[in-house]
C-alpha cells in the first residue's frame, strides 16, 4: 500500500508560526499577533483571517520576507522524516508560495499551498487560498491512503478527508476540535515519527 503523508507546515514542521516571526522582525507583532490567536481558537475563518495577514505585509518586498522565512527553525526529527520520504511527503499549508518557498527547498518534498500573485518583488494579491481537503483528494488519485499531520483549525478538514488524523502538539497544544477528529495525538517529534513508520 502506498502512504502519503500530508504535513501541515507553521506550528508542526516548523517550531514557531511563519506569518508572526515575520510581522516580529517587521515591528507588526501586535497586529499579527491578534489576528493569529484568533484563527487558531477558530473565531475568525481562516480565509479571512488569511486575506487580512497577507493584506498587512504586501508592502513588504518578497525577498525580504523570505530572508526572513530562511531563519525558521524546522523540527529537526520531523524534517528528517520528510527529506527521507520525500517522494510520500507533502508540506500542506495555507501559506503562500512565494513566502515559504526557502522552507519547500529545503524539505525537498511536494506541497500544496495558497498561491500569491506577484509584480517584481512584491506580492499584489491572493490567487487561491487553500482549503486542505483540495490537497488530500489531489493525494487520494496517487495514493492508497493519506495520513495527515497538524494541529490548527484550519486543518480540521484535512484530517475529515484523510484515512489516517494525527494530531501533534510539538509546539502548542493542538486544538479540541482537531483533538475530536484526531486518530492519534502525540507532542513529541520522535514519537509522531516513530507513529508514522508504523501506518
Amino acid at each position: 500500500m502506498r502512504v502519503a503523508y500530508g504535513f501541515d507546515l507553521d506550528g508542526t514542521v516548523t517550531e514557531e508560526e511563519i506569518l508572526p516571526r515575520i510581522a516580529s522582525v517587521l515591528g507588526l507583532d501586535r497586529e499579527m499577533e491578534v489576528l493569529t490567536d484568533l484563527t487558531l481558537n477558530g473565531a475568525i475563518a481562516f480565509e479571512d483571517s488569511f486575506r487580512l495577514r497577507c493584506h498587512i505585509l504586501m508592502s513588504v518586498p518578497l525577498s525580504q520576507v523570505r530572508s526572513i522565512v530562511e531563519d525558521v527553525a524546522l523540527s529537526k526529527p520531523i524534517a528528517e522524516f520528510i527529506r527521507s520520504h520525500h517522494q510520500q511527503s507533502f508540506i500542506i499549508s495555507g501559506n503562500l508560495d512565494y513566502w515559504i518557498r526557502p522552507l519547500l527547498d529545503d524539505l525537498g518534498c511536494g506541497s500544496f499551498t495558497s498561491t500569491g500573485v506577484v509584480e517584481g518583488d512584491r506580492l499584489v494579491g491572493i490567487e487561491h487560498v487553500l482549503v486542505k481537503s483540495e490537497a488530500v483528494a489531489q493525494l487520494r488519485k496517487h495514493f492508497e491512503k493519506v495520513v495527515v499531520i497538524g494541529e490548527s483549525v484550519n486543518d480540521i478538514p484535512m484530517f475529515e478527508a484523510a484515512d489516517v488524523g494525527v494530531a501533534y502538539g510539538g509546539v502548542h497544544d493542538p486544538v479540541e476540535n482537531l483533538v475530536q477528529v484526531a486518530d492519534y495525538l502525540t507532542y513529541n517529534p520522535k514519537a509522531l515519527c516513530r507513529l508514522l513508520g508504523t501506518l
